[in-house]
């Protein structure tokens, strides 16, 4: 089910009530300026989906229902967008729509402790790891493709454009910690991704195509190999969206330039790279995971403050721990 200003005859509920500004009623608000995604609700239960419209057959519908087959589904390292439903189009059989849960970016809202970078990175290396396995290289990895359902962060639902927002637009959404509601990251967008089966050698691919033109081979003329530009773009989000931003993380550095190394050769591979990401993972201790990350640019008195108020909640949250 559509919202209702996306249905057949909508007319706008400011209109016909002049007792509030238009913002204040939730069919005022609009879906970013994307023509091929709509967000709906599932009848059945409520649950907030997307909608994503594709060409029938294509790559990208082959690789996300290979995906989202049951037994691709028990595995728990799939951290690909499971397929909620997948339809023709009534009219025109060249259009499918693929039904995906509703995602979040990864930061909004924000990672807030070592553990929330720790439980994202662990996420995503097992997830590559799958992926590679079955055959698939991402190619556009970056940011923008890496998301997180949040359901369990917001008990009481949130709006899919005002999404500090309750369903109804207006109230604010209850909304808890990654502490106290695991949250689930995954791949999306799999629209430049390539299926090489795992028995073909040498495993290569042109294009350059993809948000992350850091990457050194990316060519539409030489070929190179498309899972070892997956470990870049990776690597590379690990470092611009983590690193860059938090001065506490610095034990991801190792990682992050193992995986962005010029020469493809030199990088590790899915298996290697989520190893080398065990070991370093396996010496953050507790103490440490529960840490609030620290922005590289807070002043001195930031840290003071913010250093005491994250000693406090750490506190709080060690005895809820001990009477649970």
């Amino acid at each position: 089910m559509l919202r209702p200003r996306y249905r057949p005859a909508w007319k706008p509920t400011w209109e016909t009530d002049k007792s509030r500004h238009p913002n204040e009623f939730e069919d005022y608000y609009t879906l970013p300026p994307r023509d091929h995604l709509i967000d709906a609700t599932r009848v059945n239960d409520g649950k907030l989906v997307y909608v994503k419209r594709v060409a029938t057959g294509d790559t990208e519908s082959q690789i996300i229902m290979k995906f989202s087959s049951p037994a691709s589904r028990l595995d728990p390292r799939n951290h690909c967008v499971p397929v909620l439903d997948y339809f023709t189009d009534d009219e025109d059989s060249s259009i499918s729509y693929i039904v995906m849960p509703f995602l979040r970016p990864v930061d909004y809202p924000p990672l807030e402790t070592i553990n929330d970078v720790a439980v994202f990175v662990s996420q995503l290396m097992e997830g590559l790891i799958f992926m590679h396995e079955q055959g698939v290289a991402h190619r556009d990895c970056s940011e923008k493709n890496l998301l997180m359902d949040a359901d369990l962060l917001f008990p009481k639902g949130f709006h899919p454009v005002r999404m500090d927002n309750l369903p109804d637009g207006r109230r604010s959404a209850t909304q808890l910690s990654r502490r106290a509601a695991r949250v689930t990251y995954y791949y999306v967008d799999f629209g430049i991704s390539v299926f090489i089966p795992p028995d073909k050698q040498p495993k290569l691919a042109l294009g350059g195509y993809g948000r992350d033109q850091d990457v050194p081979e990316l060519s539409f003329e030489v070929p190179y190999d498309p899972f070892k530009v997956d470990i870049f773009i990776l690597g590379n989000t690990f470092r611009r969206e983590i690193y860059e931003n938090f001065s506490n993380v610095d034990f991801l550095l190792p990682l992050i330039n193992a995986m962005t190394q010029n020469e493809p050769e030199a990088r590790p591979d899915a298996v290697a790279a989520e190893k080398m990401w065990r070991e370093i993972s396996a010496k953050l201790y507790k103490l440490q995971r529960g840490w609030r990350l620290r922005g590289r640019k807070e002043l001195w008195a930031e840290k003071v403050v913010f250093d005491s108020f994250s000693a406090v909640k750490q506190l709080f949250g060690w005895m809820t721990d001990l009477q649970g």
